[in-house]
């Protein structure tokens, strides 16, 4: 069971500690628990009270008439909005309950009505991304485990991969080759894939190295395969000391090839100004280099 501040419980469901304090003394809806010194903290079961409170209030249910409802009729409200709406932050919030109760099927249903409605790339660029972001968030604070985060990072991996997978080869005879990798140490691969997706997408041939590439396995690869770009990146602690000899490194190894760099490479080479290596923020940015 994780335990939460009030000034977590702020930053992962957007409400202000006031209005929480407002909610507990006026309405009762929740009840926080005491340190020995008096200070309140919260637990799972109330961090989803309060992100289902959110959604029904954002969807003009007045908290007086919430502080009616018992926990399960609540939960049931909150269950019918959400197969109904494609409001994002409803999503959002949503999303976070699903991986603090572990509910595979509750993330796959989100997922899904997201790509029906939205489309595949702008779910992963205006649900997934921003969750992800959320449970950086949550690390931060130490609000989330280690087994919820793979649980639903792996659910977003397995989609992407499949929905790679699931797209034909071009055969384009100007189709380009496209090397995707990430440097060695660094794990956080859901961008890479989801950059694989957008590439093949676009009718081009991708071999995808992954996680933790080492050099000399990526040259082995540019040799052997022959790739006209190549693509990395890095989420934000730097698995290098000087990130700037690393991709100085690419930009004089690779003469030849187009580099795009992403996450927190793209800061370094946007400053660096290398000849080969261009700085990659977003789906439009990757199509306008392919």
């Amino acid at each position: 069971m994780s335990r939460y501040t009030i000034a977590e419980l702020e930053k992962l469901t957007g409400i202000r500690a006031g209005t929480i304090r407002i909610w507990e003394r006026r309405y009762r809806i929740i009840k926080p628990h005491r340190t020995d010194t008096n200070r309140r903290w919260y637990d799972d079961e109330d961090l989803v009270r309060i992100i289902n409170i959110a959604i029904l209030h954002r969807h003009d249910v007045k908290i007086s008439k919430i502080a009616t409802m018992t926990g399960e009729e609540i939960a049931e409200q909150v269950a019918l909005l959400t197969t109904e709406t494609g409001d994002s932050d409803t999503q959002l919030d949503t999303l976070v309950v699903a991986m603090t109760s572990l509910n595979e099927r509750y993330v796959n249903d989100i997922l899904v009505r997201s790509i029906i409605t939205r489309g595949f790339e702008v779910t992963f660029e205006q649900i997934v991304f921003p969750f992800l972001r959320r449970v950086g968030v949550m690390w931060q604070t130490g609000s989330v485990d280690i087994g919820s985060e793979h649980f639903i990072t792996n659910i977003f991996r397995k989609r992407l991969i499949v929905a790679t997978d699931s797209l034909p080869q071009s055969e384009d005879p100007a189709r380009k080759r496209v090397l995707l990798f990430l440097p060695e140490r660094e794990m956080h691969e859901l961008g890479l894939l989801y950059f694989g997706f957008v590439i093949k997408k676009a009718g081009h041939d991708i071999l995808y190295l992954g996680q933790t590439t080492p050099f000399n396995a990526l040259t082995d690869a540019v040799e052997r395969w022959n790739p006209d770009i190549l693509v990395t990146g890095s989420l934000t602690g730097l698995p290098f000391e000087r990130p700037e000899d690393f991709l100085g490194r690419l930009s004089s190894v690779f003469t030849t090839r187009k580099i795009l760099v992403a996450g927190a490479l793209a800061e370094v080479a946007a400053r660096r100004k290398f000849t080969n290596i261009f700085a990659v923020t977003s789906r439009s940015d990757l199509k306008l280099h392919l």
